[in-house]
């Protein structure tokens, strides 16, 4: 597999992150992760989406770790500072599940408080669901778990069109139009910074044309599998979804009636856009402590 690493130098001096890079292999890839705070704490996996990478949880990790919390935060491949294959058809559904799988296997990570949103949710809700012994909490922020058997939003149609066929694909102006504050040039150097050109991309672009949307999608019956887990699932499952993301709009309803961990929970409406870990983080972390906290 043909795959491209984005140079270090790239990662230089970013804004707001200071944490220490840490490597495993993911069948012959190199998967970047986090891993802060103790380290005998039980874990925190945050899930970025698209196209961010764990830059996107920096202002969320200090605040869950000042807590007592460990948190793992993953650049998937194709992002962040893991490798990039060069061939959209390198990334599937599956194999996004695979090296994930391969990295928790690898962290030998129980016990786990899945916070996840965009395509983190499509994959770690799938996880979750597939390995339920291995987690304990699940908050999920502008998520959800497809099957293809509902209707999708105009906007995600014209996101993937985009994705697929647009000769440019700006990863710092996409992340920015899809908050309610506006990015600064440093936030938005630090999002480009592993993608040094459009070769970089693939994983990307392919991302959006991997979503259930038909009923007899290749992840569809998968997905639907994984639904009659989290209808039985008793677990705490906490929503905090934005006011003002088009996408993923109602979500957060449909799960707090379809999965019983959802009832009693404290939901809560953050103020944002689709990437509500950049406009209301401090909001958002201490969600995921609160819940916690009446765990431990």
């Amino acid at each position: 597999m043909d795959y491209l690493r984005t140079p270090d130098s790239r990662f230089e001096r970013l804004l707001d992150y200071p944490f220490a890079p840490h490597y495993h292999d993911v069948g012959g890839l190199r998967m970047h992760y986090l891993d802060e705070g103790p380290m005998d704490a039980k874990p925190v996996l945050m899930l970025h989406g698209e196209p961010s990478w764990s830059y996107l949880y920096r202002h969320m990790i200090p605040i869950c770790t000042a807590a007592g919390h460990r948190v793992i935060a993953p650049d998937l491949i194709g992002f962040g500072k893991s490798d990039k294959p060069t061939d959209m058809d390198a990334y599937s559904y599956q194999s996004h599940l695979d090296w994930l799988l391969a990295l928790l296997t690898h962290l030998q990570l129980q016990d786990i408080t899945l916070v996840c949103q965009d395509w983190g949710s499509l994959l770690g809700l799938r996880l979750a669901a597939e390995h339920p012994d291995r987690f304990r909490a699940i908050v999920v922020g502008n998520g959800m778990l497809p099957t293809g058997d509902q209707k999708v939003p105009t906007a995600f149609h014209l996101w993937k069109n985009f994705a697929i066929y647009s000769p440019l694909f700006p990863i710092a102006r996409i992340i920015d139009s899809g908050t309610f504050r506006k990015l600064g040039p440093d936030e938005r150097r630090a999002y480009d910074a592993p993608f040094p050109n459009r070769k970089y991309k693939a994983g990307a672009r392919a991302f959006p044309k991997l979503v259930p949307v038909t009923p007899d999608d290749p992840a569809s019956d998968a997905n639907r599998a994984a639904w009659q887990v989290l209808e039985q699932w008793d677990k705490p499952f906490l929503t905090t979804f934005s006011n003002g993301d088009p996408i993923t709009r109602g979500g957060d309803r449909y799960m707090q009636e379809r999965i019983p961990g959802a009832q009693g929970q404290a939901h809560q409406t953050l103020v944002g856009g689709h990437f509500l870990q950049e406009d209301s983080p401090v909001v958002f972390a201490r969600a995921i402590n609160e819940l916690l906290a009446g765990l431990d």
